[in-house]
């Protein structure tokens, strides 16, 4: 047991360390360049930096961090989750569909609510928007879950190919809506599906943490059991537990996740994919300690990436969501590979 707690510390460390590096790092580079001190006193409440230091530490660059932080690691716990409910490494919130009904919810909201836009912004980006996203998430992901379910069980492979026609349809549904938008809601739909968090405010940062940490706890108090599901649904309702209960709230639990990150940041695809592989990979499939370790990676991975999507092109910037699917698109070939071959 000690060797155990020990080669976790050497696991979770060095994660731990990065994570603080790279965001110390995101406060440091841009356009505007700074040097160490002058962002780490911008940091503090009272300092005597110069006032456009301050405002760019504080309201711009710091803000992008903390979102980073809370999105990244949302969308690697709803991947882990995913992926041990229903024993398949290829399953994520992208690939099932889950995103694809979340961003159709979210653009169905800036289309219908474009007047509120002007008036009342927090409004639109912090309750309707959300709650759009979180209804289009959770009514694709319950549909694809019931096109996969028959009376032997969950098939991953239905649920795949159900999820590439959902999102085939929610895609068509949004190219409708583009048509009818107007040329504001046009350009806000544009920029957000490609992927974003240059909008981040403390007020999204709120939404964004309260989620994580909610979603992390709830996540754990259930890793055991999702622990039981790894020896397939039969034994684990021999284990006494209520799989079909389970499943409903874990799938609307990673809804709600997906949907507050599609509706703050947009389409930002593969984390829920690449991170939770790489962390069984690192300490296992105890999803006791595969949950925080790819809670923190999936910060970590978000961070360095939204770092690059800023700097490469500086002063422009790149949405992050093409960053990371550019990482992440070859990793998911190569899971096709490794899943052909064991075949």
């Amino acid at each position: 047991m000690q060797i155990k707690r020990y080669s976790l510390a050497w696991v979770f460390t060095p994660i731990a360390l990065l994570l603080l590096a790279a965001s110390f790092t995101a406060v440091l580079v841009g356009p505007m360049p700074m040097s160490l001190g002058q962002a780490l006193q911008a940091l503090l409440p009272n300092n005597d930096v110069a006032p456009h230091i301050n405002l760019i530490v504080q309201q711009v660059r710091l803000p992008r961090v903390l979102l980073c932080v809370a999105v990244g690691a949302i969308l690697a716990m709803s991947g882990t989750v995913m992926q041990g409910l229903f024993r398949n490494p290829l399953a994520d919130p992208g690939i099932i569909g889950v995103s694809g009904g979340a961003a159709l919810g979210a653009a169905l909201a800036i289309v219908l609510f474009a007047s509120m836009a002007q008036s009342h912004p927090v409004l639109l980006s912090l309750a309707t928007v959300p709650v759009f996203a979180f209804l289009g998430g959770s009514i694709t992901t319950f549909l694809v879950y019931q096109l996969g379910t028959g009376r032997n069980g969950t098939s991953v492979t239905i649920m795949l190919l159900a999820g590439v026609a959902i999102s085939a349809l929610a895609g068509a549904a949004m190219g409708l809506l583009n048509y009818y938008a107007d040329d504001q809601a046009l350009r806000d739909i544009a920029l957000w599906s490609m992927g974003s968090v240059a909008g981040a405010s403390w007020s999204s940062i709120g939404l964004a943490w309260v989620t994580a940490i909610s979603l992390f706890v709830l996540f754990q108090r259930d890793s055991r059991k999702l622990n039981a599901f790894l020896l397939g649904e039969p034994e684990a309702r021999h284990m006494g537990i209520a799989v079909e209960s389970l499943k409903r709230r874990l799938i609307l639990l990673c809804a709600a996740g997906v949907g507050v990150t599609v509706a703050l940041c947009g389409m930002i695809g593969f984390i829920g994919l690449v991170i939770p592989h790489l962390g069984r990979m690192i300490v296992g499939p105890d999803h006791r300690t595969l949950l925080p370790l790819s809670a923190m990676a999936g910060a970590l991975l978000l961070l360095v990436a939204d770092t690059f999507a800023r700097t490469l092109v500086a002063p422009a910037e790149l949405p992050v969501g093409i960053l990371t699917a550019l990482a992440g698109a070859p990793f998911f070939i190569f899971l096709l590979l490794q899943q052909r071959g064991r075949l």
